[in-house]
């Protein structure tokens, strides 16, 4: 028997509306937004639902924005009768997702958790000084060996391996642009990424120390599920372990297309199922494995479909 996979999406699947036929349709979606609601004390679900589209896009409500769109549509899912995963991950903020269905932290405390998380990384860095760039078929190797050239202009990082093909960095705006140019010369193709915040590079250490103390401070419990994170792409059950790697995944690189071989060569996974909006990570899952199944849950009309071919 194949396992079964459930990954949550991060920064940059987030659009005006995810998650409103779920909102309207069933009480259980609704009760998690404004579970959020009242968690974070202002108006979450109608910033989701109506806009406007530069408010949400804001690091410090992206994230919990994403993070209860997917964890509503979870739950639906459970309620409609999906099978529970086998294991759980998810990119960047996503992991904050897959924590609350590994139960390793209430939606509540999640929320809060990814809300200041945002507030602390757009604060890390002044606006207009970091950047982000998708690197695209190169080999991971290459853009590193780019990012150690430009590193004279000051700090560039891989700070997402997305797929074998696709590398994002980040860094010191000019630093950035210089291991852009760099890559191109080796034959890459660069996409500028429309971010305020410099995310998974050093420059994020100071919002992580800062985080740190709030870590801390949340109940975090041992998991019921093996949780694959972003800082190790390894599976975690361990609470002490779990906060050590929100800690760290920070100021680090998401190993995304590293836990995806991790799952399907090590714990056996054979099926993928994207729960949130967008298919970001299916497509870069299809990049990265051969011979699995890929599915996403984005919209109610998806429920019917993905639940058949899974049982």
């Amino acid at each position: 028997m194949r396992k079964i996979a459930y990954i949550f999406p991060g920064q940059g699947s987030q659009y005006v509306g995810m998650g409103y036929d779920f909102y309207r349709e069933f009480p259980t979606a609704r009760d998690v937004f404004h579970s959020s609601e009242k968690a974070l004390r202002y108006d979450l679900p109608t910033l989701i639902f109506k806009g406007p589209e530069e408010e949400l896009n804001k690091t410090i409500n992206t994230q919990p924005a994403l993070l209860t769109t997917s964890i509503a549509i979870y739950m639906v899912m459970m309620e409609t009768g999906f099978p529970k995963p086998d294991v759980v991950a998810g990119h960047s903020l996503g992991e904050y997702s897959a924590l609350v269905v590994a139960g390793g932290v209430e939606l509540f405390e999640a929320v809060r958790l990814a809300h200041l998380r945002g507030k602390l990384m757009q604060e890390a860095v002044p606006e207009g000084k970091g950047a982000m760039s998708a690197v695209l078929k190169l080999p991971p190797e290459k853009v590193e060996e780019a990012c150690r050239l430009a590193r004279e202009v000051g700090v560039v990082e891989p700070a997402n391996y997305n797929s074998p093909e696709q590398t994002v960095i980040s860094g010191e705006k000019d630093a950035v642009e210089k291991a852009s140019e760099i890559a191109k010369q080796m034959g890459g193709k660069v996409i500028p990424l429309k971010v305020s915040v410099p995310s998974h590079c050093s420059l994020m250490k100071s919002a992580a120390d800062a985080f740190r103390l709030k870590l801390a401070q949340t109940p975090i419990k041992n998991l019921s599920l093996p949780l694959v994170q972003n800082y190790t792409a390894r599976e975690h059950t361990m609470a002490h372990e779990v906060r050590e790697n929100l800690y760290r995944q920070l100021f680090s690189p998401v190993r995304w297309f590293q836990s995806v071989q991790y799952m399907v060569e090590q714990l056996g996974v054979g099926v993928f199922v994207e729960v949130g909006p967008k298919n970001v990570l299916s497509k870069l899952i299809q990049q990265t494995v051969n011979g699995v199944s890929i599915f996403n849950v984005e919209k109610v009309e998806d429920l019917e479909r993905v639940k058949k071919a899974l049982w």
